[in-house]
């Protein structure tokens, strides 16, 4: 996992998305199953359906992970909404994350916040 970043915020208890790349060199598919960030109480996975109107959030289950290939997780396609921030987050600050996948178990990543997501 490299790129891991959320958006800088000055509220307590907004929802943030968290992006980052994910890179699957095994030979077989995985699945992004949970994540966990200190800095907030809550994350759900989503995808992003483009229907007839406009896109919209649909939360899932995982993220799947295709085998040999890297993913961006990106706030138009699969994402984290990181829920209910438990402090204001300032451009330049860094956390570390758990991200916990099906077959790879669980990796700690740093997370990097950013002016713009």
């Amino acid at each position: 996992m490299t790129n891991a970043r959320v958006p800088a915020s000055d509220q307590i208890g907004t929802d943030l998305p968290l992006v980052m790349t994910i890179r699957n060199d095994a030979a077989e598919a995985d699945a992004l199953l949970r994540v966990r960030c200190g800095f907030a109480n809550f994350a759900v996975k989503h995808a992003v359906d483009r229907g007839e109107g406009a896109p919209a959030m649909r939360e899932i289950k995982s993220i799947p992970i295709p085998e040999n290939k890297t993913i961006e997780l990106k706030h138009d396609g699969y994402h984290v909404m990181l829920l209910q921030t438990r402090q204001k987050l300032t451009d330049g600050e860094k956390f570390t994350c758990a991200v916990v996948f099906q077959k790879a178990g669980t990796k700690e990543t740093e997370v990097q916040v950013t002016r713009t997501p």
